[in-house]
């Protein structure tokens, strides 16, 4: 079973903002960094990205010149499946159950059994993507949060099958790249995506009864303490992502009414308004 003193190199599969995050973090902290997708403007954009996250960093007088330098050369971009090997791998690809189970298979046929096979999902079950998966004690929720190289937080969540060693190396990984991590249960958005998600949810339920603007909504939100209002939030976070997993939780609570997805929303995801990564999402940011 793999130990922290063991991880010597960890993969993140998926180039997009989550995934480039989580491999800045990675190669910050040390360890020799793959970042895998399957599209090659994704890894050139990823790259660009963490380069300037890093200057920032050095702009800001957190970093320097040498330290930008070390972390990008620990940092490798690959669009070869067969390149997809580390002692740790985390997976920050699209909210689709079948999709990561299918990744996950891959992944192990291409690694040792020891391999830790990590998760970034916001809301699937830990449970439902390891089964099925060779050695499923080894399958584990790590969930970052966006931006993912300064957001605090990460969730460390064990499904039916994981084995304890496994959470307590993800955990102590987490630590490692210098968040702070929690123990979360196998349940429907574990702890943050549950308590946060009607945060959007009546936000956009207010929008749809033409009760306030988005951005009368966000003023209001902001107003009473909270640092973002929830639209600026979704279109920082992803449109996209956001109703996906709102949807994902809609499902396993048995289409409860309070946990329906937003029409409005679902228009902007159809429409390819994703928020910022695409430049308009509730907001337009040309």
């Amino acid at each position: 079973m793999m130990s922290i003193t063991d991880i010597k190199t960890i993969a993140v599969v998926g180039a997009g903002t989550m995934g480039s995050g989580i491999a800045q973090l990675a190669a910050t902290a040390g360890y020799q960094t793959l970042l895998y997708d399957l599209d090659e403007e994704m890894l050139t954009k990823a790259k660009e990205a963490i380069a300037q996250n890093l200057q920032g960093a050095v702009d800001r007088g957190k970093s320097t010149l040498e330290e930008k330098q070390n972390i990008l050369a620990k940092i490798s971009f690959s669009n070869d499946l067969q390149t997809l090997i580390a002692d740790v791998i985390i997976e920050a690809i699209v909210e689709k159950l079948d999709v990561k189970r299918n990744l996950f298979r891959k992944a192990a046929e291409l690694n040792s059994e020891d391999t830790i096979l990590a998760t970034n999902t916001s809301s699937i079950p830990i449970t439902q993507i390891a089964f099925g998966i060779p050695n499923p004690e080894r399958v584990v929720g790590m969930h970052f949060f966006n931006p993912a190289h300064i957001m605090k937080l990460v969730e460390v969540i064990s499904g039916a099958s994981t084995a304890d060693e496994v959470a307590k190396t993800i955990f102590a990984l987490a630590e490692k790249m210098g968040k702070t991590a929690v123990l979360a249960a196998d349940s429907p958005g574990f702890i943050v995506n549950r308590v946060a998600r009607h945060y959007y949810v009546e936000g956009l339920k207010i929008l749809e009864e033409n009760v306030a603007t988005v951005e009368g909504i966000d003023n209001l939100l902001e107003a009473s303490g909270f640092k973002m209002g929830p639209f600026k939030l979704m279109d920082l976070i992803g449109v996209d992502v956001n109703f996906s997993v709102t949807s994902s939780m809609y499902e396993q609570f048995h289409q409860d009414e309070k946990f329906r997805p937003s029409r409005i929303q679902k228009q902007k995801v159809d429409a390819g308004f994703h928020g910022r990564k695409t430049k308009k999402g509730f907001y337009n940011y040309n």
